[in-house]
């Protein structure tokens, strides 16, 4: 049997060296202008911005903190300067249909122009209108328009009243019109003296009566056509007193917009609509100053239908646009349509239309966050349904799910011209992906950021200056080489590869921050090692309230962990618990017991479902592992039992499947396995060590707990080989390990973990394919040998039996 080393202090924790850094400070470092790391993410990104044609937007994905957003904002800015200005984009009243508003584009600060001489004609028509109407020639011509159709009806009255004279009868004019009535001498006879008449006197009088009332009726039947045409000729003249007070104002605006016809036609219209509504702004009174705006609980403004919404003022864009939603709901990505209460009623109209992130971003890039735009109801399916049809249609959720049948105003729809890139982490993009068949088609661009860099001579100038280029950002102290170093062996631990360093900004960015503080504290003018240091244990006792009641629970019997002694089927396995931010391992117990039985290893924690798949597959693969090694010609007859002791929660993953198999192992062979051992790693079926995650936290977890109980110098981790590249320990375990306190050991199979564990040769099968003798091995396949005879010997008897 060969002893199998401990690592080395060089294999537990590659430290940075910091004469290795040719600087004092980070103040003589230049800023980096270039993006470490992000090569991959930056040609996708380069790509999806050149490319012009539909749905190829982008979706940036990496892990939170990475500085995707600072990135994309950044590339997204230097390629919009090179792009034109978008047009702005109004909303005006639609004089055909008022509930659909007519949109109309011009060239960036145009919109505004057009908006502010519209509202300086409403002005001056609240003011010229009501003043042409009170204008004494105004009421002079229609007070004669007036008195013509009164004259014409005065003389055709005394003409009938003159004739009636020659046949006694008079014109009489009563409240509810005019009558005739015989009358004697001029004046009209009582009922009574009517009576008194004889009767060829009456007849005479009825006689003329019936003779001038057909002249009567001609003259009543007359009298609305003069009124109709007085009041044609009223409207006539006021469209003509119109037109005088208007033409030359919108002729004004005229010239000023000569060389765009969408705004000459939409000021003919102005026009047309002005004087054929002209009565109504008599009727309406005039305004004192400014149009009061709409929505002030009062009647709406004759005027307010010929205002402007500027929708998107580019007028202080040097290119196109780049917008960041940060509340991405429908509203604020598709726009909406407000509404105001008016004598109790909710009332809209077309200046009441609100843009939306959409509309600001048209015609340059918007960025999302994609888990808050999944998370706001419809946001998600309102931006596909956008992008496919590439028009910007404004719709509330009402609308949309035909909830509401009340009348409101369909904006037509704008053009759109737009690139989407979504920010989110991998998960999200990946679900979405499987699940949404529109994803794939809409966001054909995927910009993948990486999480570190290799650790290499060069990388590591490159990484200083990075951390100088944060250092000056977040405007802290300048850092020695030594906190440099500290930060880039920090980057590591992120890394969770001593070959490799992190490039998560906000962690980077929060460490120089916190080192800035405690440096504060004491009154330097540099970070040093010793404050970065500082900041990171500050980090960890802010977070380690629950690690810290784990261990006093194991330190006072209530979980029980065997740190001395040996012990047959028992092993001290290795979990980690995240919590938030913050990681850490405690050591469990794993047990295992064999019996004769039917070939079955149970899994506890999977029989009660507290295991998971994974942790279900470890234990599958383990059963594998004994069938393949030992007693092949032999059915397996054993029954096993393996747990993990005093856990109360689930178990996912098979990184403990090395230590139940060692547990399984020493309860077959019945040899006693070391307590100030712990182990961790998965196995195959060929009995091969592999990977795990979390092992630094693993062998720091079981370093805590003996270094509260009292190191012996005995005691240590068992890891995979595989593994030793990943290991960034602390400080105070690599001092343990190097004054022989505490040992690592890397193991590459199971053989020589059983060989660490129990003391013993683990055995190879020699050429008579047999174990040597007092092996492990040889031990195990002789008790499951037993266990094969047994198990005849059993079956045999049961059939003597048998009648």
């Amino acid at each position: 049997m060969v002893e199998l080393a401990p690592l080395t202090l060089d294999r537990l924790r590659p430290a940075c060296d910091p004469s290795a850094l040719a600087f004092e400070t980070t103040d003589e470092l230049a800023d980096l202008d270039e993006i470490v790391g992000q090569d991959r993410a930056l040609s996708a990104l380069a790509f999806g911005i050149g490319i012009r044609h539909d749905s190829f937007n982008l979706y940036a994905l990496g892990s939170p903190g990475l500085g995707k957003h600072t990135l994309v904002r950044a590339l997204l800015d230097k390629h919009a300067g090179s792009r034109p200005v978008p047009p702005d984009s109004c909303y005006l009243h639609n004089f055909a249909d008022a509930s659909r508003p007519c949109a109309l584009h011009l060239p960036a600060g145009r919109g505004a122009a057009l908006r502010g001489a519209m509202d300086q004609l409403v002005d001056e028509l609240a003011a010229a209108l009501p003043a042409a109407f009170d204008s004494e020639d105004f009421r002079t011509r229609k007070e004669a328009i007036e008195e013509e159709a009164k004259r014409k009806q005065e003389e055709a009255l005394t003409a009938l009243a003159r004739e009636a004279t020659k046949h006694d009868v008079v014109v009489v004019r009563t409240p509810v019109g005019v009558a005739l009535a015989p009358a004697r001498n001029g004046h009209a006879l009582s009922p009574d003296e009517f009576e008194k008449l004889s009767e060829e006197e009456t007849l005479r009088l009825k006689s003329g009566i019936d003779l001038l009332q057909g002249k009567l009726q001609d003259i009543i039947k007359r009298m609305p056509q003069w009124e109709r045409e007085a009041r044609i000729a009223v409207r006539t003249l006021i469209r003509e007193v119109t037109t005088l007070a208007v033409r030359h104002l919108i002729d004004d605006l005229r010239t000023a917009f000569a060389d765009l016809p969408p705004v000459i036609d939409y000021l003919r219209q102005v026009e047309d609509d002005v004087i054929e509504r002209a009565a109504e702004f008599i009727r309406a009174g005039a305004h004192d100053g400014p149009t009061p705006p709409a929505g002030d609980g009062g009647d709406e403004s004759p005027f307010q239908r010929y205002k402007v919404n500027l929708l998107v003022d580019n007028s202080g864009l040097a290119g196109a646009p780049v917008v960041y939603e940060d509340h991405p709901t429908l509203g604020n990505l598709l726009g909406r349509v407000e509404h105001v209460s008016r004598f109790g009623t909710l009332v809209t109209d077309f200046t009441l239309i609100k843009p939306g992130a959409l509309h600001r971003a048209n015609g340059g890039y918007l960025m999302l966050d994609a888990r808050r735009l999944l998370m706001q109801p419809f946001a998600y399916e309102g931006l596909k349904r956008i992008l496919r049809s590439r028009e910007l249609r404004i719709e509330s959720i009402g609308q949309m799910l035909s909830m509401i049948s009340t009348v409101s105003l369909e904006p037509e729809p704008i053009p759109l011209d737009i690139k989407i890139v979504l920010i989110g982490d991998r998960l999200l993009y990946y679900l979405l992906s499987a699940l949404d068949p529109d994803f794939g088609e809409l966001f054909k661009v995927p910009a993948d950021f990486a999480e570190d860099i290799p650790r290499t001579d060069s990388s590591l100038q490159s990484y200083a200056r990075l951390i100088a280029t944060m250092a000056r950002r977040s405007e802290v102290r300048p850092l020695d080489r030594a906190a440099v170093a500290r930060v880039v062996d920090h980057a590591s631990r992120l890394a969770e590869d001593s070959e490799k360093l992190s490039i998560h900004r906000r962690a980077l960015s929060d460490l120089l921050r916190e080192a800035d503080f405690w440096a504060g504290q004491e009154g330097t003018a540099r970070i040093g090692a010793g404050h970065v240091q500082q900041a990171l244990d500050a980090q960890i006792y802010r977070a380690d309230r629950v690690r810290e009641r784990v261990y006093e629970q194991i330190r006072r019997g209530t979980v029980m962990i065997d740190l001395t002694g040996e012990a047959v089927g028992q092993v001290n396995g290795l979990a980690v618990a995240q919590l938030g931010g913050f990681a850490f391992a405690r050591p469990s117990r794993i047990t295992a017991r064999s019996r004769l039985g039917r070939g079955k290893v149970v899994d506890i924690e999977r029989e009660v479902e507290l295991g998971g798949p994974i942790h279900s597959k470890g234990v599958l693969i383990l059963q594998g592992f004994l069938t393949a090694r030992f007693a092949p010609d032999t059915p397996l007859t054993l029954s096993a039992s393996l747990v993990f002791e005093q856990s109360y929660g689930g178990v996912e993953g098979d990184s403990a499947s090395c230590a139940e198999l060692y547990a399984l192992l020493s309860s077959l062979a019945e040899i006693p396995i070391r307590q100030n051992l712990a182990v961790t790693g998965s196995v195959d079926q060929l009995g091969r060590v592999q990977a795990i995650g979390g092992v630094n936290e693993k062998v720091e977890g079981f370093f805590d707990v003996c270094h509260q109980a009292g190191l012996t110098g005995t005691q240590g981790v068992l890891i995979p080989a595989a593994n030793v590249p990943h290991l960034m320990l602390r400080q105070d375990v690599v001092d343990a390990v190097g004054e022989g306190r505490f040992r690592v050991y890397a193991v590459e199979t199971v053989d020589q973990g059983l060989e660490l564990l129990t003391g013993r040769p683990a055995g190879e099968r020699g050429a008579d394919g047999q174990f040597p003798e007092e092996t492990v091995n040889r031990l195990v396949e002789d008790r499951l040998l037993a266990f094969a005879r047994a198990a005849k010997a059993f079956a045999e008897s049961r059939d003597e039996r048998s009648p």
